[in-house]
């Protein structure tokens, strides 16, 4: 016949209601977080980098445009001798 709560020892309660905590489990949790945390500090890091990338890029690219109006106007006075 079962026992009432009350009435258990707390070595009875102790036994079998809470599994045991093994070190591993707080290790796999830590190596978790720690991973999440890194993850999130490198993608900030690519996203700094793409902007930077995107704005190099641009530079160039609008240089390469600025030489090839200057060139086109330098080409477009000596045709028509303006």
């Amino acid at each position: 016949m079962a026992q009432p709560v009350s009435q258990r020892s707390p070595a009875d309660r102790d036994q079998g209601e809470s599994p045991p905590l093994e070190s591993s489990m707080f290790e796999l949790r830590y190596r978790h977080h720690r991973a999440r945390r890194n993850a999130k500090v490198r993608q900030r890091q690519e996203t700094k980098l793409a902007r930077f990338r995107f704005y190099i890029v641009m530079a160039v690219l609008v240089a390469i445009a600025i030489a090839f109006v200057m060139g086109s106007w330098h080409e477009i006075q000596h045709v028509f001798g303006l």
